[in-house]
Parts: C-alpha cells; structure tokens; sequence
C-alpha cells in the first residue's frame, strides 16, 4: 500500500514536471527591453546616460528634422549626453543626476537642420556620454501623417 503511494505521488510530480517544465527554460515575456513606440533605445554598457525610445520627425522633403526621444540618466552625478549625426552640427544636453529629459515632451527637441533624409528611412545616430567612445544607433525618421506627431514636425525655414 505504501508501495502504491510513492509510485503515485512520483508519478504525479513526473506528470507536473513535464506539463510545465518549459516555463523553466523560457525567457519572462515582461523581462524582455524594448522600445514601446516607433523610436529606438539606445544603451551604452560603458556610458552613464541611457537614450529611450529616440526618432526624428522630419519635414516631408527630409531636409530639417526634430530629434525627439528621452534622456536618462540614473548616476548620482549629472552627466552630458553627446549626439552626432553626420553631416549636421553635435548637440550635447547635461541631465540632473537621477533625472531626465524628455525632447518634444518638457524640453524643446533638437532641431536637425540639412537632415537630407525622408521620412520612413533611417540615420545613423553617434550618442556618447561619459568616458564610453558612444554607440552608434540606426533612428527612424517619420512624419507628421500621424496626428500625435503632427505637431513635433519643424517648420521649413
């Protein structure tokens, strides 16, 4: 009777183990990064400053483009975020320590003037901070077609 006891109870966790087992060896769904809109976030291992979800909305013919996105940074110490793209002027933006900054949300985005690329391509984007030599990051350009970034498209002047 004890006999009959252990062989169900091994059966019966041999059976649970193998109708979940693969939860064991699957990836979290909710741990996994991403960019929750149309940008791109760009991390640098060696950098103090994270970039998130970063794009540029540009005028229809692609010449001047604002560079919308947020900038973290989680140091205890304020750090500057250094962008380059080709071709254009380097912008640099200094973050509180434990702050951040949020282009074309509650600070005015950055202006790319003789973008030279249309909407639905990508730039290259040089972004360091800190001692890091920077990562360089593949950023959509859109348009304003969608209504919530009609009003972030820059004027032609």
């Amino acid at each position: 009777m004890k006999l009959r006891l252990v062989a169900s109870a091994a059966l019966s966790a041999l059976v649970l183990l193998g109708a979940t087992g693969c939860t064991f060896i699957s990836p979290q769904a909710t741990k996994i990064e991403y960019a929750a809109s149309d940008g791109v976030n760009v991390s640098d291992a060696d950098g103090p400053i994270d970039v998130r979800n970063v794009f540029v909305v540009a005028t229809e013919d692609g010449s001047v483009g604002n560079l919308i996105g947020a900038i973290v940074n989680p140091t205890d110490e304020r750090a500057t975020l250094t962008i380059s793209l080709p071709g254009s002027d380097t912008f640099t933006i200094t973050v509180p320590a434990g702050d951040s900054i949020s282009l074309g949300a509650n600070a005015e985005p950055l202006r790319i003037v003789d973008l030279d690329t249309m909407p639905g391509a990508t730039i290259e984007i040089h972004f360091q901070s800190g001692d890091s030599t920077g990562v360089k990051a593949a950023v959509p350009v859109l348009d304003g077609s969608l209504s919530y970034y009609a009003d972030l498209v820059p004027e032609e002047n």
